[in-house]
């Protein structure tokens, strides 16, 4: 398989690519400070986890972004038109320290990453989940521990559901981006945080 792009070394970054490595599917790491500032969190979640640059990161038939919202536009900023490549809005329009929601207008959050990633098949997942249940075993609670997503395409939709079904999670399908990034969007939507569990 090729190696999944990750876009963002922060809290939901490192827990996806150890979810990820658990796994055993490749992951391209990267960050705003290049690869060598990556060597430490690498080596922590091991193998097949590698450091990258973000252009490489980018550069994958799947490309997660998880990049502190202030962050976004720059860690964007000039790469190439994703051309019907898959890219995960994994991030939220709020931040610590002080989790002042964004001013989006009538725009969500996933409508305005859009803009960002021309090109790109965008699906809405794995930003719901705190980190550590993300990066957790999905199957603690008693049953499959669910993730939702969202998105216009059926078939990265489709992908990227296969993806959560491979790291043992329970995906649900939210429907049309419009619709769906609404509903786990943090803050404003329904569907954050709730750590929810098929049984059986």
């Amino acid at each position: 398989m090729s190696p999944i792009g990750i876009i963002g070394a922060g809290q939901i970054g490192r827990a996806l690519a150890t979810a990820l490595a658990r796994q055993g599917l490749p992951v391209l790491l990267s960050n705003s400070r290049g690869p060598a500032s990556l060597a430490e969190t690498v080596a922590a979640i091991g193998s097949p986890v590698a450091a990258a640059s973000r252009e490489e990161a980018a550069s994958r038939p799947i490309v997660v972004v998880a990049v502190n919202w202030s962050k976004l536009p720059a860690a964007l900023a000039g790469l190439p038109d994703f051309a019907g490549r898959i890219v995960v809005d994994a991030n939220n329009p709020i931040e610590a320290p002080l989790f002042r929601p964004e001013p989006l207008g009538e725009r969500s959050s996933s409508e305005v990453v859009a803009g960002l990633v021309p090109g790109a098949r965008l699906v809405k997942a794995f930003n719901h989940l705190q980190p550590h249940l993300l990066a957790g075993d999905p199957s603690g609670d008693g049953g499959k521990r669910v993730l939702f997503y969202s998105g216009d395409d059926a078939g990265a939709k489709a992908q990227v559901g296969a993806l959560i079904d491979r790291l043992g999670f329970f995906g649900i399908d939210l429907g049309p981006l419009a619709i769906g990034s609404r509903l786990v969007q943090f803050p404003g939507g329904p569907l954050p945080a709730l750590n929810l569990a098929k049984i059986g």
